[in-house]
């Protein structure tokens, strides 16, 4: 008798919202220090207006040195996933990652090659690499599409030192001058930031295998979405306006305090999501986009933490469109032996 009343009891109430077991705590009797994480919600500086002077992210370079990061990691597709597509095309397309058609010329490695001649190079990497040696690990992470990477190995070579070489032909000069003049937060905020405390590399963890949408009309999905946004956007607009003009100034850290501001990512998780999520769709297009947006962002949370796993007591500072942060706080704050740092204290 009791347990039909209890399994009728349970039937009667909607299923819990909760989970039964607090994973949070678990890490309560840790030993040893816990890994730090910052981070940093961006604009994508490729939205800079023409007179943006790179000198002006200086002063939040010079907040993010004093943190101390010793890996970083971007919003960028790993090698690894490019060299999947790229196997997958019927399901990726063509251009999913940018080509390396240029460094396996110049240094005879696909992809894969590529990478494990980067972790081999860097295993045994000295304290004190010559220009050659720094030239070839340039060469082999532009092979391993990662560009970002020889970005930071080119930096810490002395402008007389950046030259062809060692891995380094006239195609790769190119790619390297390229990469020197483009407007994009992981050269000139990660990588930058990178050479300047001497470390080697960043970590690419960016994923789109979870929202690579399987839909039969991919153009009425893109609109519902769009849709969805422009049906309660008008705070977004006011934020994006005054974002402009902080984006003129000689200094651009205000700009960054309000990005990081609670009040900014309350409001552009509700513009990403609860628009969405409430917005009507005989298919349930936008509800359809939530999904694959949060299988994104989990899917980067996994690869961030992958890049410290090795080290518990690691300082990381992950950085990524503003969007993205009030998922990566959370999710990142629940997983054991994590602590995330208030990026408002650090930006102040």
């Amino acid at each position: 008798m009791s347990r039909k009343w209890g399994w009728g009891l349970a039937l009667a109430v909607p299923f819990a919202a909760q989970a039964q077991v607090d994973l949070t705590v678990l890490d309560r009797d840790m030993v040893g220090p816990r890994a730090q994480v910052l981070v940093l919600g961006t604009v994508h500086l490729s939205g800079m207006p023409k007179e943006f002077d790179p000198k002006a992210l200086d002063p939040v370079l010079d907040k993010l040195a004093a943190f101390k990061p010793d890996i970083i990691t971007i919003e960028a597709l790993p090698g690894e996933e490019c060299d999947m597509a790229a196997r997958n095309q019927a399901v990726y397309g063509e251009d999913y990652c940018s080509s390396t058609k240029a460094a396996k010329k110049a240094t005879g490695l696909e992809i894969p090659g590529a990478i494990a001649e980067v972790n081999k190079t860097l295993k045994a990497w000295p304290a004190q690499p010559t220009p050659a040696q720094r030239r070839r690990l340039t060469s082999l992470f532009l092979a391993a599409n990662d560009r970002s990477s020889a970005y930071v190995q080119w930096l810490q070579l002395p402008s007389a030192e950046r030259r062809t070489g060692d891995g380094i032909d006239d195609a790769l000069m190119a790619v390297l001058k390229k990469i020197e003049a483009n407007n994009n937060e992981n050269y000139r905020i990660a990588a930058k930031l990178a050479a300047r405390l001497g470390l080697q590399r960043v970590h690419a963890v960016d994923n789109h295998t979870g929202d690579n949408t399987d839909l039969p009309d991919i153009k009425a999905f893109g609109e519902s979405i769009q849709a969805a946004w422009n049906s309660e956007r008008a705070e977004l607009d006011a934020t994006e306006k005054a974002h402009a003009e902080l984006s003129k100034q000689k200094s651009l850290l205000p700009l960054y305090q309000h990005i990081n501001s609670p009040q900014n990512l309350q409001m552009l998780a509700e513009n990403n999501v609860s628009t969405a999520m409430r917005f009507p769709s005989p298919q349930h297009y936008p509800q359809i986009w939530v999904a694959g947006w949060e299988t994104r962002n989990l899917r980067m949370v996994a690869n961030i933490r992958a890049a410290f796993r090795e080290r518990p007591d690691a300082r990381v500072l992950s950085i990524v469109g503003a969007s993205h942060k009030p998922w990566f706080d959370s999710w990142l704050g629940q997983l054991s032996g994590v602590e995330i740092v208030d990026t408002e204290q650090v930006l102040k």
